[in-house]
């Protein structure tokens, strides 16, 4: 008999006008921040946009369509407590709600079942999580072709698998671990394609320590070890190609020995991933280069603390530390919020033992990161390679657009609408500036990110119609 973490009760009769605390993402961090709060005793409102809690990592942890303990691994079922302990809270916990806004002055922007509402918190944590890096590859926008996290998403939440002839492509531990969940589905996989590049080891040998003495190394080692036991890894691939007419029908690969082509139903990318910025950014929150995890961040403190009074960030959307990383950020982010709304809270005093958990949980990150940072050629695609898919703008031309004069990503909106379709930049904002970067000869911090403004999501226009007619609803929807 298949046995359940709690279900958190999403029918809310009412969304409250204002709260405490508006924690923004069910994932490790959003739920360890919620659960956290409530202990305290706010008024803490927890928002997602899913079915039910988890976020990404411990997706439909509540209401898994597979037996617990089996297939996904204990990692996943660890997440249970979590769920657990916000049932147990007073949290109040809207799914299904989808946050398009955030002023500078905290005011909310949600939609829920149809209606749009305001909500007016006196602190905000935004736990958005991460999202994974673009891949774009030659043939990557071909029906066949997806992101390994994708294809983890539709395992956890409807216990679906690829059929016929799978492939795995790239690099980093989502994609081992996702091997092994295939494996333990009785999933066949006719290879793995490692990018990771051959110097790699050699990078991240003075962090080997730290690595050596953290929990990932165990993990890894096992992992890897059950992978490779049954599946084909080929490494040292340094360029990738999905090939078919209208459905991909093989992927061709090179290496240092030479050229190779699998015939393939599914290929699966994965090349790690990346903070999600977009509310955060559209809120006001700088952005600021990780030269180590190549990538954007928000620029905020280690406790999560923005330059914007009473907004944090959490978890991963932070900076990419990990599930367990991510719950104790939470902590401390829902503590910093506490030790300014309710100083005498006991709970507090938890917070030198919530740091300590933190630097530990964190120690190894730096070898992961330089082990499996992506290679230069799978994060500037050439050639009419699609480096945005929403408008279908080619790589080429976004480097002749450069040639125009086009000096960076919110520049070139204007020219060619790139970031401007339904994902926002989420799939193409780190890859527009890569390219850029590489056009003009700079660094992609001096290239910037995209400025997004609100709604970060898509509202439809009954939405909008049943928000209140006032000034502040006005606000939420204009362009800044």
């Amino acid at each position: 008999m298949t046995t359940h973490a709690p279900t958190l009760d999403t029918d809310m009769p009412t969304v409250p006008q204002s709260c405490d605390l508006a924690v923004v993402g069910a994932g490790p961090a959003g739920l360890a921040a919620a659960a956290t709060a409530a202990r305290a005793g706010l008024k803490t409102l927890l928002l997602d946009e899913n079915p039910g809690p988890g976020g990404q990592i411990y997706r439909a942890i509540t209401r898994s369509p597979l037996p617990e303990g089996a297939v996904l691994g204990p990692d996943y079922w660890s997440g249970s407590p979590l769920a657990r302990n916000v049932t147990t809270s007073q949290v109040t916990y809207l799914a299904q709600t989808t946050v398009w806004s955030l002023a500078r002055d905290l005011e909310l922007g949600i939609s829920r079942a149809g209606s749009a509402y305001l909500i007016r918190p006196r602190r905000v944590i935004l736990a958005t999580g991460a999202l994974e890096r673009p891949m774009p590859i030659p043939g990557w926008t071909l029906p066949g072709v997806m992101t390994a996290g994708g294809a983890q998403t539709l395992l956890k939440s409807s216990g679906l698998v690829p059929e016929g002839r799978l492939v795995l492509a790239g690099c980093g531990p989502l994609l081992f671990l996702l091997a092994a969940q295939f494996l333990e589905a009785g999933v066949k996989i006719a290879a793995i394609l490692d990018t990771t590049a051959a110097g790699a080891w050699r990078a991240a040998l003075p962090e080997a320590f730290d690595f050596l003495t953290s929990p990932y190394f165990r993990k890894g080692i096992s992992l890897l070890r059950k992978v490779r036991a049954k599946v084909k890894i080929i490494s040292g691939v340094t360029a990738l190609q999905a090939e078919g007419e209208g459905v991909l029908r093989a992927v061709s690969y090179e290496t240092a020995s030479g050229k190779g082509r699998i015939e393939v139903d599914t290929l699966l990318l994965h090349q790690g991933v990346v903070p999600n910025l977009n509310l955060g950014n559209a809120a006001g929150i700088p952005t600021v280069w990780d030269e180590a995890q190549c990538c954007f961040r928000p620029d905020v403190d280690g406790e999560g603390t923005s330059a914007i009074p009473g907004l944090a960030v959490a978890g991963d959307g932070a900076g990419i530390g990990g599930a367990l990383g991510a719950a104790e950020r939470g902590k401390l982010a829902a503590l910093v919020a506490i030790e300014a709304l309710k100083p005498d809270a006991p709970v507090l005093s938890e917070k030198p033992q919530v740091e300590a958990a933190l630097s530990k949980v964190l120690r190894g990150r730096a070898f992961l990161d330089r082990l499996y940072r992506s290679a230069e050629a799978f994060r500037r695609p050439s050639g009419d390679t699609i480096a945005c898919r929403c408008e279908e703008v080619s790589a080429a031309t976004v480097r002749e657009t450069v040639k125009l004069g086009c000096a960076g990503p919110n520049q070139l909106k204007s020219f060619l609408r790139t970031g401007m379709g339904p994902c926002q930049g989420r799939m193409c904002g780190l890859t527009i500036t890569e390219l850029m970067a590489q056009a003009q000869g700079v660094s992609q911090a001096e290239i910037g990110y995209y400025r997004l403004r609100p709604p970060v999501k898509p509202i439809t226009l009954a939405e909008l119609a049943s928000l209140p007619k006032d000034e502040s609803a006005m606000k939420s929807v204009e362009r800044g």
